[in-house]
Order: structure tokens, then C-alpha cells, then sequence
């Protein structure tokens, strides 16, 4: 089963305004992760690690989260 974390994202030191925390953000989890043996960096077959989905409400993460089968 997939898992995922469902966040509301702070903002950084950089940022004086609160224009990209107002959304909620589903992020997925990596799953088995490796060393690659040529350039010695961190990587995964898991492409839904690289998906980032954004909804206006957390009831809507949530429900989506719900319907596709995500723990959460």
C-alpha cells in the first residue's frame, strides 16, 4: 500500500509573505532506496516519490488519500 504525508507547508526564512503556505500538500513516500554503484548518489525505481499534489482543503487531501487507498 502507498504511503504519503499530508502537510501544510511553513514558510521558509526567506520569505516575508505567506503566499505558498495556503495550500495542503500530499507528498509520497520513497520506497527502496539505494546507492547507485557508478556515481555513489542516493536513488529509487519509486517514481511517486517525485510527485507532489496540492489541494485547498486538508478534508480534500484527506478524502482523495481516502479514495485512492493511501495511508496516510
Amino acid at each position: 500500500m502507498k504511503k504519503a504525508k499530508i502537510y501544510k507547508p511553513s514558510k521558509t526564512a526567506m520569505q516575508s509573505g505567506t503566499n505558498n503556505t495556503k495550500k495542503w500538500i500530499i507528498e509520497f513516500n520513497t520506497k527502496k532506496t539505494g546507492i547507485n554503484p557508478l556515481m555513489g548518489w542516493e536513488s529509487s525505481t519509486d517514481t511517486l516519490s517525485e510527485i507532489k499534489l496540492e489541494f485547498s482543503t486538508k478534508e480534500l487531501a484527506v478524502n482523495y488519500a481516502k479514495n485512492n487507498k493511501i495511508d496516510f
